[in-house]
């Protein structure tokens, strides 16, 4: 297709002393062919190397890039949202949410916008693999169980042998790479900032279906995914608590009635065994985010009666 045809992307990714990571991610921008984009680089770092060397890596491969430096970490949900708005006020047609502790080959981007559009749908997701087990799947779709307010991810864990291959519609999607037709948030809205991180890609992807749209998995899009790679892992304090908090919130507001008294059951009958084989200031931050996620769904409630 000509260029004033062909969709126009914007390429959103949260920097959070991301520095060790942007030379792969860059060099992987690089890459891509056959699709007009821009990149919206958000820092919410405390100091602007990550902002410098944005710049510089942009220059050195010729990329199309716009670079804001907040000077705080003001979370990953309104770092993307200045992204989406930044791209949307330049007319970009689609947004591509991404991660930048990711790598990816020639055509990704490009492959996973040809099945969007050909789909129909509002958003697409690629196949994910781990970064540093490239034949392990990180990612293979997914689903909401709204019992449990679970989201696992369809093969996780399991070695890549062509058995998450067929494309077609999904109901999870982290937003660690995930291009969305930019309509989409007139429709269902932003990203919650109330969220900070974790989760506040679930509560966007319960939006979609609530609103009658399409989420698509695209396996010959592949991408790999250096994970958690800046939040210092899975048991550390920081993802502890905010993992605990935005799960009470997200049940708490998306659910209700049978579905919601069960949910939140599950949830804080499973947090005690879990929190309490934890190293003492994990577990103490898991308390505590379950304390403030109930007080966050109060304080957002209020603010919904105002």
């Amino acid at each position: 297709m000509s260029a004033d045809v062909w969709p126009f992307v914007g390429i959103v990714t949260v920097l959070y002393d991301s520095d060790a990571v942007l030379p792969d991610f860059f060099a992987s921008l690089a890459l891509q062919a056959d699709v007009r984009w821009r990149l919206y680089v958000i820092d919410n770092s405390a100091t602007d190397s990550g902002t410098s060397m944005s710049h510089a890596l942009a220059a050195r491969h010729g990329l199309d890039a716009v670079c804001v430096f907040n000077g705080a970490n003001v979370g990953v949900a309104r770092g993307n949202n200045q992204g989406i708005a930044l791209a949307s006020a330049d007319g970009c047609s689609h947004v591509l949410l991404s991660n930048n502790d990711t790598a990816f080959g020639p055509g990704t981007i490009a492959a996973l916008l040809a099945a969007l559009v050909a789909a129909g749908c509002a958003a697409a997701t690629p196949k994910i693999m781990f970064h540093d087990r490239p034949s392990v799947l990180w990612y293979g779709g997914g689903h909401i169980g709204r019992w449990t307010m679970r989201n696992p991810h369809h093969g996780e864990g399991e070695i890549d042998r062509g058995q998450f291959d067929e494309q077609g519609l999904t109901g999870y999607a982290p937003t660690c790479f995930m291009l969305i037709d930019r309509s989409v948030f007139d429709v269902v809205g932003l990203m919650d900032e109330r969220y900070f991180v974790y989760y506040d890609d679930t509560d966007f992807v319960m939006r979609l279906h609530a609103g009658g749209l399409r989420l698509l998995y695209v396996p010959s899009s592949v991408v790999l995914h250096k994970v958690s790679s800046s939040t210092g892992g899975s048991l550390s304090p920081f993802t502890v608590y905010y993992t605990n908090r935005n799960r009470i919130y997200l049940v708490l507001k998306n659910l209700r009635g049978l579905q919601r008294i069960v949910a939140l059951s599950y949830l804080l009958m499973t947090r005690i065994p879990r929190l309490m084989a934890m190293p003492a200031a994990s577990r103490d931050a898991g308390w505590r985010g379950v304390r403030d996620g109930l007080r966050l769904f109060a304080q957002a409630w209020r603010e919904a009666r105002r």
